[in-house]
């Protein structure tokens, strides 16, 4: 039965060729492979050993049979039957050995395919996740790298099985008659043609349903998420939404209900054609026996063997199938470690000196990555990547935030504010010119250093869907419970969460959706201060907090940053009035600088902003 579902699997497939590959891939997979050589090679000789006892027990049968009408010794029918028994017991015994073999392989494989897109996924630039559809690179983890694992698992095991069952069973069955094989070969084109015709129409159905299954995710993802649902609920139409979900929900199950009459009829039709097949056999076989050119038992042995000849043969016509199916599986995953990360470590990199850190850019020009360094249009899921990017949107910036300095940047949405706060941090690389850490190129400094120096708050401070605690010491796990209360204090949460049920084990929920906006921001700025970093960078940091909230916030941030360089981007005259420089950014260039009383006085942008930013905050802000 097992066969004949794969049979019918394979049919599926058929109908849905691979086309193509790229150079080289076959040599890739090989070296890919290389590590699980031995193991390889002791699965193969397993399997070897297994499909010549599949042909050697219908030749015991065979013989048992002459044996029973030749009126021979019982002794000879109990060896011959202990002799099968033994067979069975070793081939169930190879079969497990086998299958032991077959799930370290690819459990392995898949091991090392999964870990070695996650590591270099996570290599890649901002820009790569701005651009990919998390669904698309999650199905390259799980379903191309399982399809990769059936190359050498169930594709691997079945070829060698198969081909040494048909060269076998073929040999022998001419052998015992040439006459009885070649008309059980006569039926193997009405075997076939069911098969690899039925298989376009199933690879049709399974291609509708797994694109509408896609389409019921996406909806389901949109809807069920916090801020969708709230979508939905504050514009949407609930009923619309269910009924266009049940639209496709209904039909897939037309569609399910469809492939299982298709699989039943297939199979039916199979099941009779090698009855009709084994009618022959035994028809022609009995002849041949009555008229004395063929002993009983060979017939008994052709009509087995049949079974070992038909499955093989029509497992081997789809054999191309599969082997293209794994290796685009293959390709598919190569196509994404193909993606060079453009951000890379220096070959000996250097660690941050030790003591107060500046801040510098020196004739800094940069561009945004095209979409062809960063991004493939597979997991974009569209036909052709966006050729736009690429052009220059910052211009000769230069300026230095001395150790201990907050310096503010301001502007108009857009300018490149944002930009210059990711060169520190090496979001991205400059294009020219070059960013500086005490007097160090950041290229040059250890990831791991750069992350130690460098802490980072944006506007939406993102959490994971995780307890509070493990969200606070994500930067340092190794962060004391005293150390989480006292970061918590000086955000001013530390009221809010002893207040909780679960204190600091209280998850947060999706993308932390289950605290409000300022809680959220806060609990960001807890981790940037258990994080204790040299060069402090503040993206709108202040962004969702209420005036009191932002006030305790900023006194807070006022003592952390203590001895420390910061830069803040912020549009709130509280954080601009105290900042030690000011920049004014315009189409990515600085315009003006200096504190606020000099640009006030100056009558420039910045003076403009003041007047339509801040004329109207509150007087205790200035």
């Amino acid at each position: 039965m097992d066969n004949a579902w794969h049979i019918v699997r394979g049919a599926a497939r058929a109908g849905d060729t691979p086309k193509g590959l790229k150079k080289g891939t076959i040599r890739r997979v090989y070296r890919f492979a290389a590590p699980h050589r031995g193991k390889l090679i002791v699965f193969l000789a397993l399997t070897v050993i297994s499909a010549v006892l599949a042909v050697s027990t219908p030749l015991l049968a065979g013989q048992v049979v002459d044996a029973i009408v030749g009126g021979h010794d019982v002794s000879l029918v109990v060896w011959l039957a202990v002799a099968i028994a033994g067979v069975a017991v070793l081939d169930a015994g190879l079969g497990m050995a086998e299958r032991w073999q077959s799930a370290r392989i690819g459990e392995g494989l898949i091991y090392d395919l999964r870990r070695a897109v996650f590591e270099h996924v996570q290599r890649m630039p901002v820009a790569f996740f701005t651009r990919t559809r998390t669904g698309a690179l999650v199905s390259r983890l799980n379903n191309d790298v399982m399809g990769a694992q059936r190359a050498f698992t169930s594709t691997l095991a079945g070829l060698v099985t198969n081909v040494i069952q048909l060269v076998l069973s073929v040999a022998v069955m001419v052998t015992l008659s040439w006459q009885v094989t070649a008309l059980a070969l006569v039926l193997l084109p009405v075997f076939v043609l069911p098969v690899r015709r039925m298989g376009q129409r199933m690879a049709d159905l399974s291609r509708e349903s797994a694109t509408l299954n896609a389409s019921m995710t996406t909806q389901m993802t949109e809807r069920f998420s916090a801020p969708g649902a709230t979508l939905v609920k504050l514009f949407g139409h609930p009923r619309v939404e269910a009924e266009e979900f049940g639209g496709r929900a209904g039909r897939v199950r037309d569609i399910g209900v469809r492939t299982a009459m298709l699989t039943r009829w297939l199979m039916t039709n199979l099941t009779l054609v090698s009855a009709l097949a084994q009618a022959l056999v035994y028809g022609l076989g009995g002849y041949l026996a009555i008229t004395g050119a063929l002993a009983p038992g060979t017939v008994v042995a052709l009509a087995l063997l049949l079974t070992r000849l038909y499955t093989p043969l029509t497992a081997l016509a789809n054999v191309r199938v599969d082997v293209m199916t794994a290796l685009v599986s293959f390709e598919r995953v190569f196509e994404v470690l193909d993606l060079k990360p453009m951000i890379a470590e220096a070959e000996e990199p250097r660690a941050v000196p030790d003591g107060e850190v500046a801040v510098e850019f020196v004739d800094v020009r940069f561009g945004y990555p095209t979409p062809d360094k960063v991004s493939l249009a597979s997991l974009e899921e569209v036909a052709v990547l966006d050729k736009r990017g690429g052009e220059e949107v910052l211009h000769e910036v230069s300026f230095r935030a001395q150790p201990g300095q907050m310096v503010a940047l301001v502007g108009s949405s857009g300018a490149g504010k944002s930009t210059i706060a990711s060169l520190v941090s090496r979001l991205y690389d400059v294009n020219e010119g070059a960013v500086r850490l005490a007097d160090v190129d950041v290229r040059e400094l250890s990831f791991d250093s750069l992350r130690a120096t460098v802490g980072v708050v944006t506007q939406d401070g993102h959490l994971f869907h995780d307890t509070i605690r493990a969200n606070l010491a994500y930067p340092r796990p190794e962060v004391t419970e005293d150390e989480i209360w006292d970061a918590l204090a000086k955000a001013r949460l530390e009221t809010m969460v002893r207040s909780l049920p679960d204190e600091l084990d209280t998850v947060v929920g999706e993308r932390g959706y289950r605290l409000s906006g300022g809680e959220r921001q806060r609990l960001t700025i807890a981790r940037l201060l258990l994080a204790q970093p040299k060069v402090v960078i503040l993206d709108e940091a202040t962004a969702h907090l209420d005036s009191e909230s932002e006030v305790a916030v900023q006194e807070a941030l006022a003592s952390a940053l203590a001895g420390r360089t910061a830069l803040v981007i912020a549009h709130r005259l509280s954080t601009v009035r105290a900042a030690d420089q000011i920049l004014v950014v315009e189409d990515g260039r600085i315009v003006e600088r200096g504190d606020h009383d000099t640009l006030l006085a100056a009558g420039g942008r910045y003076a403009d902003l003041y007047r339509t930013q801040f004329a109207n905050q509150p007087a205790t802000a200035a």
